[in-house]
């Protein structure tokens, strides 16, 4: 059960491709997932370590919508956080609505224009533990990063809505700073300002913990995805790079230092 204790968490993660059936042979074959139906419903969920941790939904090519990861966070009342969002700047893109015998959800795009989800699961026996979340399992996701406009009013944002906290902060030098945010002392990911020559819109990309990022990076070239940037360590040692799927969704892939 989502209460105020998990409010803030990461806790699903969607894929939405125009491909459903090649991104699912791309993943299992580039990160190891599994693939696991969803009962009651036409959905696939990827499983890691035996464990759902998001799924694949098909979007339509003329939606206009790039292929793309969407990544819920949990609260205590969705339609609540909704109209705070929609408050602080925000906007609804999908008004909140339940999943029969899942949860309730909605999404969102912030101030800037990122886009997120929140979600607030139907009454369960067990919930993820803080180790859970502070050590990732390899094949879970492990890091949320925010490119954006302003990162400190973002971080505003997402405070009020969230109860983030900001952790540290890194100066990147030409790149600007790199603000290290998490929940409960947690470390849960990273805001930054996106340069003159970033042509994205401001968007969340999400990272998945692997073995060892070179390897999977290799994968990822041979079943048809792109490496845009990296591999390359970051400070404290780990190592990252970030990727393209076939379909043009963007992901990102961390490795531990050994």
């Amino acid at each position: 059960m989502t209460d105020a204790g998990s409010r803030g968490r990461f806790v699903w993660y969607d894929l939405m491709t125009t491909d459903p059936k090649q991104a699912e042979a791309f993943y299992t074959k580039v990160i190891g997932w599994g693939t696991q139906e969803f009962e009651g419903m036409p959905y696939t969920m990827w499983t890691a370590n035996g464990s759902p941790v998001g799924g694949v939904g098909t979007l339509k090519a003329a939606a206009g919508t790039p292929p793309h990861w969407l990544a819920y966070v949990a609260v205590p009342d969705v339609d609540a956080t909704n109209k705070e969002i929609e408050s602080r700047g925000g906007k609804t893109i999908v008004k909140p609505q339940d999943i029969p015998s899942v949860g309730r959800y909605a999404v969102h795009a912030d101030p800037f224009g990122a886009v997120f989800a929140t979600f607030k699961p139907a009454p369960t026996d067990s919930s993820p533990t803080v180790d859970d979340e502070k050590n990732p399992k390899i094949g879970e996701f492990s890091w949320h990063e925010l490119t954006t406009i302003d990162y400190e009013k973002a971080f505003v944002f997402y405070h009020a809505i969230f109860g983030w906290e900001k952790i540290e902060e890194h100066d990147m030098g030409p790149m600007g700073i790199y603000m290290i945010f998490g929940r409960n002392g947690i470390q849960l990911g990273g805001m930054f300002n996106k340069t003159a020559e970033m042509p994205m819109a401001p968007n969340w990309l999400h990272y998945i913990r692997v073995d060892t990022a070179d390897r999977v990076a290799d994968l990822v070239k041979a079943n048809g995805g792109m490496v845009m940037n990296g591999p390359m360590d970051v400070p404290g040692g780990d190592r990252i790079a970030q990727c393209m799927d076939p379909q043009g969704a963007a992901f990102a892939i961390h490795s531990k230092k050994a």
